[in-house]
């Protein structure tokens, strides 16, 4: 498997990244399934692996902490993030309030919590520490002086941001320079056939500050599984679709047509003799800003089906056929931007 710069760290990795939201007990509740999957993963070339603490309030950090024991962590670069809400019951529904102070980006939260993973991780270090959203309410310098202090004290090797709009990436490039910390070297964003918006700027914005890029739902949740066609008997059932309904409801518009636009790009999977796992995957890793794609199996098949998108190149008929179904810089479903501004989110915001 080839290996990527991440960034400008120095760090090096391979083009998919194991992704563990599904390990645990909103996905795989066997700790046991889940450590073989991520061993799997590992003998395959994998040598990159993303976690969080908010995935199933810290129990997938706890499996991926047991799946690195005896020998394997040395040879894995662990990401994990830190923003959201921890204290909720894992299966609470999303948004659910706790403790307001166990979430965010504040220096008081960000120096606690990193202590809660490095002891569910079993490590001294991580490798990639991200704040998985930005936070309103909270500056950048707070934030980014917190993770320079930890990346100083050898707790953190590097950090980085996930789903931050391109304006803000900036702010924070800029915060950076003027206060004298340590910057961001990576941005997680949404980025699928499904979800391109980010190619209209934040892909060019992280070219320009050389940051990695590590795009998380390259399958789009599932929409670019091959099981989202037209003539399919049902709606596939999956542990996304029951925690976020709407984005799987086939009555509402939107929703509709990435149906659409699912089905065409699964027939121009089929025309080019490829799984469309493969295609959603290889489109993914093979933009030029593209550092690694998350993928995120919750099962061993599910690994096996996405580990060949690897070697896969896309010709260039096929890809302007992807620009005629899902046009460049184009979200078919605006709602999986994956990050809704306040001012839109909260009417009080734009009204006297």
């Amino acid at each position: 498997m080839e290996y990527r710069s991440l960034g400008r760290t120095g760090m090096q990795v391979s083009p998919l990244c194991l992704g563990a939201m599904m390990f645990g007990s909103l996905g795989e509740p066997d700790h046991d399934k889940s450590i073989a999957v991520i061993h799997a993963a590992l003998d395959a070339g994998i040598n990159f692996v993303d976690t969080a603490d908010v995935y199933s309030q810290g129990e997938s950090e706890v499996i991926v902490g047991k799946a690195l024991a005896g020998g394997k962590r040395d040879d894995v670069i662990l990401a994990t993030k830190v923003h959201g809400q921890m204290g909720v019951p894992a299966d609470a529904p999303l948004g659910t309030k706790g403790d307001p102070n166990k979430q965010g980006n504040s220096r008081r939260w960000i120096v606690r919590e990193v202590e809660d993973s490095l002891r569910r991780l079993r490590t001294d270090y991580i490798d990639l520490y991200q704040i998985h959203r930005p936070d309103p309410d909270t500056d950048d310098e707070e934030t980014l002086s917190a993770l320079t202090d930890l990346q100083r004290q050898g707790k953190i090797r590097a950090f980085g941001s996930s789903t931050y709009p391109a304006y803000r990436v900036v702010e924070a490039q800029w915060t950076a320079e003027r206060r004298g910390l340590e910057r961001f070297r990576t941005e997680q964003p949404p980025y699928s056939l499904l979800v391109r918006g980010i190619e209209a700027d934040l892909l060019p914005v992280a070219q320009k500050y050389g940051l990695g890029i590590l795009p998380w739902s390259p399958l789009a949740g599932g929409w670019l599984s091959g099981k989202y066609r037209k003539n399919a008997p049902e709606v596939p059932k999956s542990h996304r679709a029951q925690r976020i309904p709407a984005r799987y409801d086939m009555s509402l518009p939107a929703n509709q047509s990435k149906l659409d636009a699912a089905d065409a790009l699964g027939a121009l999977a089929d025309e080019a003799g490829v799984p469309l796992v493969h295609l959603a995957i290889a489109f993914v890793i093979r933009h030029p800003a593209v550092t690694s794609a998350i993928i995120g199996p919750r099962t061993m098949d599910q690994l096996t089906s996405q580990l060949g998108a690897a070697d896969l190149t896309l010709d260039q008929k096929v890809l302007d056929r992807i620009d005629e179904i899902v046009p460049p810089g184009t979200n078919v479903n605006p709602a999986d931007a994956g990050y809704v501004p306040p001012a839109l989110a909260n009417p009080d915001l734009r009204r006297r």
